[in-house]
């Protein structure tokens, strides 16, 4: 394999990768939480469209086990992106990283939506950050 991490020139795809990569941990750590119903549901942190199901706490059981299982997917997804950026030199890799990048800045804006917290809205500096990064890298592998 051609894993970028020993080449001074990517150190900003390194620090892409090492952001998603704790992103990942953080996923998965915060998804088993929820699937096991040790912690409830943050409001903050969910869309205006599903706080209506947290008020019965049937719906509320069963919606943050759901949420837990999708939290842990996401974060299988960010660990399949940190490992993208970490390999890099392939167009597959790139793709990978570039559109679930794309698919988080969406996501966290659809959360935010109405809604101010740090966390997301630090997310999503990070993301149009790595976006950017991705973006200028293929364009400098295009015409250099």
């Amino acid at each position: 394999m051609n894993w970028i991490l020993f080449e001074i020139k990517n150190i900003p795809l390194i620090l892409c990768g090492l952001f998603y990569s704790v992103l990942c941990i953080f996923s998965i750590v915060t998804g088993l939480i929820y699937m096991s119903g040790k912690k409830e549901l943050n409001p903050l942190e969910l869309p205006d469209r599903f706080v209506h199901k947290l008020e019965d706490e049937h719906k509320k059981g069963r919606f943050t086990i759901t949420m837990g299982f999708v939290t842990f997917v996401v974060g299988l997804v960010q660990g399949l992106t940190a490992f993208s950026l970490f390999h890099g030199h392939s167009p597959v890799y790139y793709w990978i990283a570039l559109g679930f990048t794309v698919f988080s800045i969406l996501s966290v804006s659809v959360k935010l939506k109405g809604k101010i917290n740090a966390f997301p809205l630090m997310k999503s500096v990070f993301y149009v950050m790595i976006l950017v990064i991705l973006l200028l890298k293929s364009s400098r592998a295009l015409f250099f």
